[in-house]
Order: C-alpha cells, then sequence, then structure tokens
C-alpha cells in the first residue's frame, strides 16, 4: 500500500512541478499513524528557492488533502532542494551530472572494492565510467548502484 501512495504521490508532484519547470528528484513515505512524513525533494538547473518549495507545498498539499490521497489523513509534508551533496538516481542524474566529483556505494565490488570517489567521465546505456585518479578509470553499470551522490569539495 506504501509504494502505491508514493506513485500516486509521485505523479502529482511531477504534474505540479512539470508546469514550473520543476524536476521532483524523490519522494518517500516515513513513519506511521500521526508520525508520518512525507518528503517530497524537488530541483531545478539553476537552483530551487525558497518560494519553488513553499508553491509545491500548497498546491501538491492541496491536491493530496482533496482527493485523500494519503490513507488517515495525518502526516506531515516536507518539500526541500536536494542539496549540495545529492543523491544520484535516474539515468539523466548521470548526464546532467558529468565531469563532476561523486561517491558510489555498488551492491558487487569492482576491482575488490564497493566504494568509489571520483570524477563521473562518462555515462552511456547504464554504464557508468568513473576517474578516481588521474589516467586511471573504472566502469560499472547503473544496476549495480546501491548510492550515488555528487561529492562536494569544501
Amino acid at each position: 500500500m506504501k509504494d502505491s501512495v508514493v506513485a500516486k504521490v509521485t505523479e502529482i508532484a511531477e504534474r505540479v512541478a512539470g508546469s514550473e519547470g520543476l524536476e521532483v528528484i524523490d519522494v518517500e513515505l516515513r513513519g506511521g499513524g500521526k508520525a508520518r512524513l512525507l518528503r517530497i525533494v524537488i530541483d531545478k538547473p539553476e537552483g530551487v528557492s525558497h518560494g519553488d518549495c513553499e508553491f509545491i507545498s500548497k498546491q501538491v498539499g492541496t491536491i493530496l488533502d482533496v482527493e485523500d490521497v494519503i490513507p488517515g489523513g495525518s502526516y506531515h509534508l516536507e518539500v526541500s532542494s536536494p542539496g549540495l551533496e545529492r543523491a544520484l538516481k535516474k539515468p539523466k542524474d548521470f548526464e546532467r551530472f558529468l565531469g563532476r566529483k561523486i561517491a558510489v556505494s555498488l551492491r558487487t565490488p569492482v576491482e575488490e572494492r564497493r566504494r568509489w570517489d571520483g570524477v563521473l567521465a562518462e555515462f552511456s546505456e547504464g554504464l557508468v565510467t568513473l576517474e578516481p585518479a588521474s589516467g586511471k578509470s573504472v566502469q560499472f553499470t547503473l544496476d549495480n548502484i546501491e548510492k550515488a551522490n555528487l561529492k562536494f569539495e569544501w
């Protein structure tokens, strides 16, 4: 049931966000009872403003309440940007952030390692090429990635 609720919320959020040039990065439903948290993460190329988050919160929240999408009715809605070290989940994320430094955790090791940091050098047909050091590259498939995110250098 939780998956179907998240799918419905995602569809609503994408419809609303698309009209404003925003992208829905992630939708999560956590907790239970009166402590449920519905988190929607949005982004756009030039960055997300407080006004963008407020717009999505009001529009999506109204639709969710009117259509009674969240069973039981009680939930807290949080809308935010993905942050500096945003998750990379979809193929288009890997295309968009070519040339940027990323951190990756793999399901199965490549060269006896599950964790890699490096520059996202190439992405084509589900194959990721990462450069962990100058002159060195490793490749792995998108479906082998357990978690990937941008790596911000302070």
